[in-house]
């Protein structure tokens, strides 16, 4: 197998670790040396000071290019001026998920040198790209492509995530590249810090797919069950003319971790692109996906599964712009909700005055395994075209009991007979991932994880 990738870290020098205690790092010579770059904050109220004290910390350990300096200044301005979102009325796209359990907690900013972040052993047979390794990728490119699909007016997390930009993994295709590339890219916890330490980390990544390009790409997010943290994640995808990019999101991190990732995707003519996510485990996570159709003939299918447990919240945001015509998109989720856990759906398809031909579908589907679940689904078409195919649908119930009644007239006990009907449910979006190898796992992993044991009262 032929791999062409570069990956990239822009951050302090190999071998230098800077202190936890970051009060010492805020100088009189440190402010006079940044006072330029930090001016409007001087006149601005500080609403988070220790995410304020890291990210002066973070902009005097850079030895970064300028244009980085800027940028990540640029993001706190941002982050300060708007903060985190917040569920009020008429906020639509925070309707149904509060995000004080993150606000409210003062989150440090661990700073780690390449060698003391651990790696995960996941790599499905696929080269491995880690965002803690050297930088030595295009310049010029970085600097075109980073933050022109994920702008800081998106939303406070995309601003917090700028403002702290340090460690970027970079996938590129070169175009009419002769062999397909498969690339692993691991974001891991910390497993080494106190288990009273709550911290935070902004993984970033740039994936670019040249023209014609086959790409394959798997983002993995998990860490260890001891500490509680916050991943604040940002994934920009450029998929180029008569690029195919398949790509795979998997979300496994710990129960008491929370999580929220932002991924923006913009497609060109004759373009094809796939992606399925999968998330488990967290105390509550954020998936906002959204994916620009900007060349006519292009192609997209948005898949995903999840499973939440007692107590767990999660919230898929999904939105399609077909901004031009003779374009096509799939969009397909299943959910399974356990214990009191709730879950929120909200797809939007957009279809512009210009894109005709457009064919988009939309569907959500949950399964609900206890009655103290619940679920708010929300798909949504807004049409501004007259020759368009499009439709969308939602439905949430709980295990069919005839279906459950005939499994158990052929001897399956209660818990067996719903396991299979459940792992059936599941079993169309996993079975739709190509690389054999993430497959099994994938399967491995919920049939692991799904544990039905609270079913309603009337299936007893």
């Amino acid at each position: 197998m032929s791999t062409c990738f570069w990956t990239a870290v822009l951050c302090a020098p190999a071998g230098r670790s800077l202190p936890w205690s970051l009060k010492k790092r805020v100088t009189t010579g440190f402010a006079k040396k940044w006072g330029q770059v930090h001016s409007l904050m001087s006149t601005q109220t500080i609403r988070h000071p220790r995410y304020y004290e890291d990210h002066l910390a973070l902009a005097a350990a850079s030895t970064g290019p300028a244009w980085l300096n800027d940028l990540r200044a640029a993001g706190w301005e941002r982050f300060n001026e708007i903060g985190f979102p917040t569920a009020r009325r008429g906020n639509e796209r925070w309707k149904y998920t509060a995000v004080a359990p993150i606000a409210r907690v003062n989150f440090a900013y661990p700073f780690l040198t390449t060698e003391s972040a651990e790696n995960t052993e996941i790599d499905f047979g696929f080269s491995t790209v880690s965002a803690l390794s050297a930088f030595n990728g295009d310049e010029d490119k970085i600097r075109q492509n980073l933050g022109s699909l994920a702008p800081l007016d998106d939303d406070g997390f995309t601003a917090l995530n700028t403002a702290f930009l340090r460690d970027v993994a970079i996938v590129r295709v070169p175009d009419n590249s002769d062999a397909p590339v498969a690339v692993c890219v691991n974001h891991r916890g910390l497993s080494d810090m106190d288990g009273e330490q709550r911290y935070a980390r902004h993984p970033r990544t740039l994936i670019l797919a040249g023209r014609n390009a086959n790409l394959t790409v798997v983002e993995t997010y998990t860490g260890p069950a001891g500490p509680r943290y916050f991943t604040n994640a940002v994934t920009e995808i450029v998929v180029c003319e008569g690029a195919q990019v398949d790509h795979y999101r998997l979300l496994n991190e710990s129960p008491g971790a929370y999580h929220v990732g932002t991924t923006r995707v913009r497609q060109e003519r004759d373009s094809s692109f796939s992606s399925a996510s999968f998330a488990l485990g967290t105390a509550l996570a954020r998936n906002d996906f959204a994916v620009k159709l900007d060349g006519p003939g292009a192609f997209c299918s948005l898949n995903g599964l999840y499973y939440t447990g007692q107590g767990q919240h999660i919230d898929n945001l999904i939105s399609i712009d077909h901004a031009q015509p003779h374009c096509t998109s799939r969009l397909n989720y299943k959910g399974i909700l356990d214990g009191d856990s709730r879950a929120v759906f909200g797809g939007e398809v957009m279809v512009r005055r210009n894109a005709q031909k457009s064919d988009a579908q939309q569907s959500d589907k949950n399964l609900l395994l206890s009655e103290d679940a619940e679920v708010d689904s929300k798909p949504s078409l807004m049409i501004y075209a007259d020759d368009v195919q499009c439709s969308h649908g939602a439905t949430a119930g709980q295990i069919d009991a005839q279906t459950l009644f005939y499994l158990r007239s052929r001897g399956l006990d209660l818990e067996t007979a719903s396991r299979m009907l459940v792992q059936a449910f599941a079993r169309e979006i996993v079975d739709a991932v190509k690389p054999e190898t993430l497959r099994n796992y994938l399967e491995s992993l919920f049939d692991r994880s799904i544990a039905v044991k609270s079913l309603p009262v009337a299936f007893v």
